[in-house]
């Protein structure tokens, strides 16, 4: 063969290789028969109360949240994985619950003084394992463009987790630097020179929001807008905190959820202008309850860091044009940790390898078809999370929101079961949503059946109980 020949050879391999490759990225962004991939956009508010938003309270101005609830399916029994911040997020974004990683608070689980615990609680995990492979880490490997806007906490850097672009994403837990520019310091400041004083962190990351949907028109996409909204440090929003009824609401608290909601539009309507709703499973959520001194979420007792309705009680709306029917309601109880595999099904992607699964795919219920099983919600707590406001916490006592124990909801029954005493106590949901009469005495033979199914999943679990006194506690 001839040098010629031989280069000609060579020329065409390498077009037919480029060939090949360019069908393999292109067949990336396709999901079943060749139709375009699904695409994903999460919206997870945080702290925001299960009763806080205007569908269900007229206290509220969300009209871009309302539509999202007109327009799709609202969950009216959904609770979190967690009750409070970086744990719930682990429990997302790892599609895992508390046992499996180790996330179980934001820094120490010894919280609270030394001389009211009895007992010496877990040791936390401060942030999701390396190894744990996340949903957008999934997302990204299959082809998809990704991007995290808002409070992380998941691990330092989002960057390091599945997303090829970050805005505003770290490993703290609050909006530092406040919610306005100039930004005092934190990863929001390098925004100070590029944006005018006093711009809210809602419209940066509405303005990236659409940049990045302008930019991801031909391949699929994963959104993970997380909204600093509504966690402390309080900052009144000025155009919209004087009309509000401080005899009704804190007006300050109310004026970011709507300048949320407002940032919320503004995506919605990218989505329209892109005509990208058809292919764009949207879920708006919360990551935990609102605290309970600024929000109180009667009839549910409790809020943040409470394992009671208050504190894991969240909202939850899911909107997919044409795929699921407009203002449908589903009182199915469900959690976070169904995220994880609802939004694989959706792309049509399979669980990783290896991978284990804690939650169940609502795609059945979403789409009003086949089967979905009945089944217990699970909640772990080994560890203490001290008072915020005493007794305006509305928990069992004024020093701790949550002492250590675990949790199990079966159908109208829920069990709390305390370690530091082995007490349990057992409510009527059905009857009784502010969980106030304990009913244990009068229906044993639940309470038995319910600790017996605790006993046995955290075994499964290999959830660890802490039994050991605490030497420092003094009873007082």
């Amino acid at each position: 063969m001839t040098q010629i020949n031989v280069l000609l050879t060579g020329l065409a391999l390498c077009c037919l290789s480029a060939l090949v490759a360019g069908l393999e990225a292109a067949e990336a962004t396709k999901g079943p028969a060749n139709a375009p991939r699904v695409n994903v956009l999460y919206i997870n508010a945080d702290d925001l109360g299960v009763m806080d938003l205007g569908y269900i309270s007229d206290r509220y101005r969300t009209p871009h949240i309302d539509r999202l609830r007109s327009e799709g399916m609202l969950f009216s029994e959904a609770y979190a994985p967690a009750a409070n911040c970086a744990p719930s997020r682990a429990c997302v974004f790892s599609g895992q619950l508390g046992p499996r990683h180790g996330v179980y608070t934001v820094g120490s689980s010894e919280r609270g003084k030394a001389r009211d615990r009895k007992i010496v609680p877990v040791e936390n995990v401060p942030f999701l394992p390396a190894g744990n492979l996340t949903l957008a880490e999934v997302f990204q490997e299959a082809g998809y463009r990704t991007i995290h806007l808002g409070k992380w906490h998941v691990s330092k850097d989002p960057l390091e987790r599945g997303f090829d672009i970050n805005v505003g994403g770290d490993g703290g837990g609050s909006p530092t630097g406040g919610y306005f520019v100039p930004f005092g310091k934190g990863s929001m400041e390098s925004f100070n020179e590029s944006y005018p004083v006093g711009t809210h962190r809602v419209d940066i990351y509405a303005d990236k929001a659409v940049e990045f949907l302008r930019e991801s028109q031909e391949q699929p996409f994963f959104m993970h807008m997380a909204f600093y909204s509504v966690h402390t440090r309080l900052e009144p929003v000025p155009e919209y905190v004087e009309g509000y009824d401080a005899s009704e609401v804190d007006p300050v608290y109310a004026s970011m959820i709507e300048k949320m909601d407002e940032g919320i539009g503004r995506i919605l309507a990218e989505l329209d202008a892109l005509s990208l709703r058809e292919r764009t499973l949207i879920v708006f959520s919360s990551d935990n309850g609102a605290l309970r001194h600024i929000s109180s979420q009667d009839p549910y007792r409790a809020g943040k860091g409470s394992y009671f309705e208050g504190g894991i009680r969240i909202p939850l709306l899911v909107s997919w044009k044409g795929r699921i029917e407009e203002g449908a309601r589903c009182e199915v109880p469900v959690s976070g940790i169904d995220f994880y595999p609802t939004f694989l099904e959706a792309a049509g992607l399979p669980v990783p390898k290896g991978k284990r699964l804690d939650g169940t795919s609502l795609l059945p219920l979403l789409k009003q078809e086949g089967g979905f099983p009945e089944r217990a919600l699970f909640w772990h707590f080994p560890i203490y999370l001290q008072a915020y406001r005493g007794e305006a916490d509305g928990a069992h006592d004024p020093l701790f929101r949550t002492r250590p124990g675990s949790v199990v909801l079966s159908g109208k029954w829920k069990l709390h079961e305390y370690f530091e005493d082995g007490r349990v106590e057992l409510y009527n949901l059905e009857r009784d949503l502010g969980e106030r009469e304990d009913v244990s005495s009068a229906y044993p033979e639940k309470a038995d059946e319910l600790r017996r199914l605790l006993v046995e999943w955290r075994r499964e679990m290999n959830a660890e109980v802490p039994h050991l006194a605490n030497p420092d506690y003094r009873e007082r």
